[in-house]
């Protein structure tokens, strides 16, 4: 059975390189390679997947109205999709300490190592990137 050890196990086996999949309004899927890894939600302490993205990206725009993604781990020929509802966490959401540890510690979740993290949140906050947050609600696996 397909569950969140699999996911962490499969996401170190490809350096948390992950596809996610989400519906625009039309109902076609959008699809987009991003880094990701298990982390637990800030707020509940319940175990999310999260990535980082620009926040004019148009995957964090359809993951707003569709309020759902679907995340692809893979290594090798062995996968695993996490699907459940997605929220974002903006800058705005958060005081500026809150913020930046949320997107550290997505970022170390999948996978990631920083020599200047000061620099890596200036960067950050001027990307204007959020974090997406999402709720394993299915996961499925070959």
């Amino acid at each position: 059975m397909a569950d969140l050890d699999l996911v962490k196990r499969l996401g170190a086996g490809d350096h948390g390189l992950v596809v996610v999949a989400v519906a625009r309004p039309s109902g076609t899927v959008s699809t987009s390679v991003v880094n990701a890894g298990v982390l637990d939600d800030p707020d509940s302490g319940e175990p999310r997947v999260g990535f980082v993205a620009r926040g004019d990206a148009k995957k964090v725009a359809f993951v707003r109205s569709s309020g759902r993604a679907a995340v692809v781990f893979r290594s090798g020929w062995e996968w695993a999709t996490v699907e459940g509802p997605a929220r974002i966490v903006g800058r705005d959401s958060r005081d500026a300490a809150a913020y930046a540890t949320l997107l550290r510690d997505i970022f170390k979740a999948a996978g990631g190592t920083h020599d200047d993290w000061d620099e890596y949140d200036r960067v950050m906050a001027t990307e204007g990137r959020v974090a997406v947050l999402v709720e394993p609600q299915r996961i499925t696996s070959n």
